[in-house]
């Protein structure tokens, strides 16, 4: 199994979601998160004062698949969320040794 976590621009999470599902990806748990990358954030005005914004709004996906799938699964994501355009994200793949579903007790790809 592969732990796949996406920081992605917020408005292309629906997207992501729907590409995933249509790999028969069952789940995926999404966190808003603020972060900055080489983007290094910008500066917006507000009534004539110049404020730095360092930390932008992300969304960070968490989803876990069958090593059979997960390279299907990161191509989807990159394919959904590119806009060609700094700040798209990263992806960050690692192995997962073991998941447990806490109803059922099934282990395993069972769990997922």
């Amino acid at each position: 199994m592969k732990l796949i976590v996406a920081i992605i621009k917020p408005y292309k999470a629906d997207d992501v979601r729907e590409a995933v599902s249509e790999l028969g990806v069952s789940g995926m748990t999404l966190t808003e998160v603020k972060g900055f990358g080489r983007q290094k954030g910008h500066t917006e005005l507000y009534r004539g004062a110049e404020y730095v914004i360092d930390f932008l709004p992300k969304v960070k996906l968490e989803i876990v698949a069958p090593d059979a799938l997960a390279d299907q699964v990161v191509e989807a994501i990159c394919k959904a969320a590119n806009t060609g355009k700094i700040g798209d994200g990263k992806i960050f793949v690692s192995s997962l040794e073991q998941s447990i579903r806490i109803r059922t007790g099934e282990t395993g790809d069972d769990a997922l």
